[in-house]
């Protein structure tokens, strides 16, 4: 009996509607393997693509998503561990990041802290098209293809075998926030005891409250909305306190009610998750003078807005860019959330949908118009239990 078709869906570009198309089962050579997709997250990113706001090229159509959590289910006789050196066999789950560096150009060899800047990484869910053979490029769909001889800068991530995938799905943002309060470490900008404001009550809002509490914060504060799903469900991963920018709805009544909140001098550290180019200006003033300022959020370019710099020298500031995460960073990301596996909601931040075309439609939708907090696209649900 013949291997059965595989399902994927893409996009012919911003604004399209998905299409499920149909690829055939593919030939699985030494160096490769096929990975069934048991989640994958709906990704601010992949919001942006598809409002038309990703400022390079693309190769569209494509298959979007790139949040996957998956089990392997055929693979070479040379693929045999992952990137960690964990040995990896049919069954094994899996996750794979979108953005995996090289490991040869200038950033990865000289400033492997960096390599989140590689020159040529490895994209999927973004810069693979879906005319690129054998057509698995991407997370919404059935399976995703990976191959390490075709693309040498490919990694994949042994995740615990208890580990339900859908936490497999959250450990691509995830890592993202752990990177960004490591690099606020390293800038002597973070440590154990602070008080955190975190700017953004989506799915990286949300992540980054409780990467926050596990790295060491005191106290952390998240300003965003709606109410609802999104600042209940922040103080249930144990924000103290949320700021409604609905209710306040000027940078001063904002700025008055965060140092409300946190007393003093205002804030150790605060992130900013939101992605909008107001949240800048703004987050400085609930920062303490000499406190740090992380700019996390500006992931695609949604403009420019008049400030004064004089406040980040007045205010003696560090202000620090953190851009995705290294090949070494992940670890980090599924670690935690397997520690940490009860002691957050981590799996009411998801709402499920099936892999049709009306599910992936609706999860885009839902995601965009913030009535969810993290869409997931689920094509097999008994892979998730």
């Amino acid at each position: 009996m013949g291997k059965p078709d595989i399902r994927v869906a893409t996009f012919a570009g911003p604004g399209a509607a998905p299409e499920i198309r149909t690829v055939p089962w593919p030939t699985v050579p030494r160096r490769a393997a096929l990975i069934q997709i048991g989640a994958c997250g709906v990704c601010g990113t992949d919001q942006h693509i598809l409002k038309g706001h990703w400022p390079k090229p693309l190769p569209w159509p494509f298959t979007l998503g790139h949040e996957i959590g998956g089990v392997i289910v055929e693979k070479g006789d040379e693929f045999t561990a992952d990137f960690m050196e964990k040995p990896l066999g049919v069954g094994s789950k899996v996750m794979i990041p979108p953005l995996m560096p090289c490991g040869h150009c200038y950033y990865c060899v000289h400033y492997p802290e960096q390599a989140n800047k590689c020159l040529t990484p490895v994209y999927y869910g973004r810069y693979l098209g879906f005319d690129k053979a054998p057509h698995l490029w991407g997370g919404w769909a059935e399976y995703v293809y990976v191959d390490l001889e075709m693309l040498p800068g490919t990694k994949v991530y042994k995740l615990p075998d208890d580990m339900n995938l859908r936490l497999g799905a959250l450990s691509e943002p995830l890592t993202s926030c752990i990177r960004a309060f490591n690099r606020a470490t390293r800038a002597g900008g973070f440590k154990w005891g602070d008080t955190v404001v975190i700017q953004g009550s989506g799915p990286i809002g949300i992540l980054a409250v409780a990467a926050a509490q596990e790295m060491g914060a005191g106290r952390v504060i998240c300003v965003g909305a709606p109410e609802e799903p999104r600042l209940a469900l922040a103080r249930r991963f144990g924000a103290e306190a949320t700021v409604d920018i609905t209710e306040l709805r000027t940078p001063q009544e904002r700025i008055a009610r965060v140092r409300e909140i946190v007393g003093g001098f205002g804030a150790d550290l605060v992130m900013d998750c939101s992605g909008h180019p107001s949240a800048g200006p703004e987050g400085i003033e609930f920062l303490r003078d000499g406190g740090t300022y992380v700019e996390m959020g500006q992931f695609t370019d949604a403009g420019s807005i008049e400030t004064s710099w004089h406040r980040i020298c007045a205010k003696d500031l560090n202000v620090l860019g953190s851009w995705a995460f290294t090949g070494n960073d992940l670890p980090l990301g599924v670690d935690m959330l397997y520690r940490a596996r009860d002691k957050y909601p981590w799996l009411d931040m998801q709402t499920v949908y099936p892999f049709t075309q009306e599910g992936v439609s609706a999860a885009v939708a839902d995601a965009m118009a913030m009535r969810t907090v993290k869409s997931t696209i689920v094509p097999f649900p008994e892979l998730i239990g």
